[in-house]
This record gives structure tokens, C-alpha cells and sequence, in this order.
């Protein structure tokens, strides 16, 4: 006698795409996360295999919906661009999020926080920085040895992979780009684009006046070359009268 096993169907495991929580607490906190997540996907626009995002949930575990963080601005290099309602490590060849950065509410406590530094140090991480508004204070950890070692010195430090520096001298978070640009935010860029604008309009007026110019000086360059040929013409007619009188110009 053959017995049945009766197989048990599994629930099927939803990984949503909100945690429930804001995004930020307040406008320059959602300025700063805005300015760093588009300089970055900006920075490596040419570059298919460079995610970048903001506020996203990362599931690190196959199977456990309950293990995940948002951060406010994650990098992952090895992996295309594209929409994501969620980042689930397993379907993105097990790759983790190499740079990921937080900027700190007036809400955040020691405890949670803690907690965050232990999540991207377990699950791979390889640069972590923390950004105080408040404070204007930058501290970060990138990863040796298994392990997030503390930076001992923000300020003037370059990211290895991103090869980004960051300053907060100016009493604000600065970041630069390899080629020495900083990062904007849409408003920046906005009042520089229009910047530019207003110089290229100056400069073709000038180009434009210079041609004008240019113009005038061949104009008057043509009129003194005919006036020239008229006093031409008048001499070689006053000396061909000569000639027919039988004087030689050359003897006047």
C-alpha cells in the first residue's frame, strides 16, 4: 500500500515596497538626501551598472521580510539602472550596496542608530556616512579587515568609490565631484543654468556686435578703396588730357 504525503503550500512571502516611515523629517534634511542621491546617479550617468537610490527598501535575505533598511541614499555598482519598488539582494546577483548614506533628523537616537551601523556592516557594506545637519558634523566608516573601521578625518576625505571629497568647512555638507564640481541641488543648478544662459546671450551679442564691427570696417575699407579708384580714374583722365595736348604729365 502506497501512503499520500500531503505537501503543505508555503504562504507566499511579500517583501513591500514601504516601510511606512517618511522619507525625511524636514526640508534640509530632504534637500541634503535630494542634492546627494541625484549628484551621485548624475556622477555615473554614463554608466549602466551603477544604481542609485534614494529611500529605497533593501531586503539582504531571500525569505525574511522583516530584515531591511531604507537608506536615505544607496549606491550599488554591478548592477543596471532601472525602477526597483524594492532592492531584494538575491534577484540582483547578491549584490549589496557598496555606499550608503544617512542624514540624521532631530529624532534620530543612539539606540536605532546603532542598530543601522550593525545592518550595513553585517550585510556588506563597504562605505558608510552619516551626516549631521545640526551639528555640521560628518563622520563615516568604510569597511577593512571584514569589519567598518571609523574614519578618523572627514574633512577633505575621498571616497574610494566613488572617488568623491567632502568638506564641511563652508559650516554645510560639500561634496565634489572627481572633476572638482560640487554637488548641486536642483535649485543651484537651476540659478547656474540660467547663469550660463544669461553669459552665452552676452556672448552672442558680442559676437554679434563684433561682427557688426567687422562689417562697418569693410564697409568703409570697400568705400576707401573706390574713393582710391575714382582718384585713379580722375588722374589717368587728367593725364591722358596731357598727353593729347602734348605735354608730358611727368614734366608738371
Amino acid at each position: 500500500m502506497t501512503a499520500t504525503i500531503r505537501t503543505q503550500n508555503l504562504p507566499e512571502i511579500i517583501y513591500p515596497d514601504s516601510d511606512g516611515k517618511p522619507m525625511s523629517d524636514n526640508t534640509k534634511q530632504f534637500q541634503l538626501i535630494v542634492t546627494i542621491q541625484g549628484g551621485i546617479d548624475a556622477l555615473f550617468k554614463d554608466n549602466e551598472n551603477v544604481f542609485v537610490a534614494g529611500d529605497l527598501l533593501w531586503y539582504p535575505v531571500e525569505g525574511d521580510n522583516k530584515t531591511r533598511q531604507a537608506p536615505d541614499t544607496m549606491v550599488v555598482f554591478g548592477r543596471p539602472k532601472g525602477y526597483r519598488g524594492s532592492y531584494q539582494q538575491w534577484l540582483e546577483d547578491n549584490i549589496a550596496p557598496q555606499v550608503v548614506f544617512e542624514i540624521l533628523s532631530p529624532g534620530n537616537r543612539m539606540g536605532p542608530m546603532f542598530k543601522l551601523f550593525k545592518f550595513y556592516e553585517n550585510y556588506g557594506v563597504e562605505e558608510y556616512y552619516v551626516y549631521d545637519p545640526e551639528d555640521n558634523e560628518l563622520i563615516g566608516w568604510a569597511r577593512s579587515d571584514g569589519e567598518l573601521n571609523y574614519i578618523e578625518s572627514m574633512e577633505g576625505w575621498v571616497s574610494p568609490r566613488l572617488e568623491t571629497r567632502f568638506e564641511t568647512a563652508s559650516g554645510d555638507l560639500e561634496i565634489y565631484r572627481p572633476d572638482g564640481l560640487k554637488f548641486l541641488s536642483y535649485v543651484e543648478l537651476s540659478r547656474q543654468m540660467e547663469q550660463t544662459q544669461q553669459q552665452m546671450e552676452q556672448t552672442q551679442q558680442q559676437m554679434e556686435q563684433t561682427q557688426q564691427q567687422m562689417e562697418q570696417t569693410q564697409q568703409q575699407m570697400e568705400q576707401e578703396r573706390q574713393q582710391k579708384e575714382l582718384v585713379q580714374q580722375k588722374a589717368d583722365r587728367l593725364s591722358e588730357k596731357l598727353r593729347e595736348m602734348g605735354i608730358n604729365p611727368k614734366d608738371i
